[in-house]
């Protein structure tokens, strides 16, 4: 036992180094275990080690967790292995059981059912019928085997050609409003028609989109017509003739009017009407209406308007003469015309951006299988192309209908399943 430390002097002095000496006492005892006491000691008195300390002791738990857990599963595996299972098995209606496991009431009743048809059928029924059973069932000598039928398969998406090339740009939007409808559209260059590569006579539908074909020399549409009269103009002619959905969209429309192919009454692809410059003397690009009219065109049944832009510089509509203005009325051969936004297919301008004739927005022939239209309906096909949708003004359901009217008619002409 350490006395009280004396006060002042040597004395003081000397009962210090008792003291310390008391102190490192404990230290020799850690020593026989070979742990130095500034390893035993390190980080715990300071707060980072306190803090290191705590972190490492849930994972110093769970090892001794998982340790204890492999001690007790191998405890059970040595007792499983020293105590082999006995199975007794008993027969319950003519079935092995464990002898654990007991036949129920239900099993009972049903075993004993059995029990009482198989009685009785061996009662009523003689040796040899099954064999004559069997022998009655078999087919004929020289009979054939009844086929099994086959439920038919579906019929394949129309294929629909979409021109591209010399100036067309609007192929990617006229192929994706297509697309939407359910029809199989693929972009196809105007060389490879030319070339033999690809042949209108393996598409059901054909559509020439807008844009500035030859940059709109001479004429829109002038040149893609001419140049497409010396390619493929026999391929062209076939189609157009075949009952087959055909559609010109702005410069589309402005070439098969060249070509004779709208509104070709005579019959003989000859031009019989044109496109020319706006009457305003500017390039109209801008939203409009148009009104379907009672016409032999079938593209715009359960549509009632439809809203789309107008983006051309050439789209006034001229027919060759009165007689044929009249003709078209006569053959319910103008489909769709301008109109205002509240349906009025008289309004002059702006709604009519062009100065057409009548507010024609566009024409079919007399089968009603060939359409040709200034304005982009391929353009209004999706919520999101509205300027206003974010207001929750949008009518693409009408366009989309539009479209889809053309592929049922495609889908038509579909030979192969």
């Amino acid at each position: 036992m350490v006395k009280p430390a004396p006060s002042k002097g040597k004395g003081r002095k000397a009962h210090i180094g008792k003291a310390k000496k008391a102190a490192k006492a404990p230290a020799k005892k850690m020593k026989k275990k070979n742990i130095p006491r500034r390893r035993q000691m390190k980080g715990k008195t300071t707060a980072k080690g306190r803090k290191q300390a705590r972190k490492k002791a849930p994972a110093k738990a769970k090892r001794r967790q998982n340790a204890k857990i492999k001690r007790v599963q191998g405890k059970l595996q040595v007792r499983q292995k020293s105590k082999p299972k006995k199975t007794i098995s008993k027969k319950a209606n003519g079935v092995k059981m464990k002898a654990k496991q007991k036949p129920t009431m239900k099993a009972k009743q049903k075993s004993a059912a059995r029990k009482a048809s198989k009685s009785a059928t061996r009662a009523k029924v003689p040796a040899n019928a099954n064999a004559a059973a069997m022998k009655s069932s078999r087919a004929p000598a020289g009979a054939k085997a009844a086929k099994i039928p086959v439920p038919p398969k579906e019929r394949r998406k129309p294929r629909c050609i979409v021109l591209a090339g010399f100036g067309l740009n609007a192929e990617a939007e006229l192929a994706h409003a297509f697309s939407l409808a359910g029809a199989d559209a693929k972009i196809v260059h105007f060389s490879d028609i030319a070339s033999g590569k690809e042949m209108l006579e393996d598409y059901e539908i054909f559509a020439i989109p807008g844009g500035w074909s030859f940059g709109d020399d001479i004429a829109g549409g002038r040149v893609l017509s001419n140049k497409l009269k010396h390619t493929f103009k026999a391929q062209f002619e076939a189609f157009a003739s075949s009952g087959k959905p055909m559609l010109g969209i702005c410069n589309g429309f402005q070439t098969l009017a060249k070509l004779g192919a709208l509104p070709n009454i005579s019959g003989s692809f000859s031009q019989e009407s044109t496109l020319t410059f706006n009457r305003s003397g500017r390039f109209e690009d801008r939203w409009v209406h148009l009104k379907p009219q009672k016409s032999v065109c079938k593209y715009f049944e359960g549509v009632p308007f439809i809203s789309c832009p107008v983006r051309h510089g050439e789209g006034q509509f001229v027919p060759r003469d009165k007689k044929l203005l009249d003709a078209l009325a006569r053959g319910g051969m103008v489909p769709i015309k301008y109109c205002s936004e509240l349906l009025d297919d008289s309004a002059g301008y702006p709604a009519n951006p062009n100065g057409s004739v009548e507010n024609i927005a566009g024409i079919c022939d007399p089968t009603g299988k060939i359409l040709g239209l200034m304005p982009h309906p391929e353009v209004s096909v999706m919520r999101t192309q509205f300027p206003r949708f974010t207001a929750g003004v949008s009518f693409e359901k009408n366009s989309l209908r539009f479209f889809q009217n053309i592929v049922s008619e495609g889908k038509r002409h579909v030979k192969n399943p």
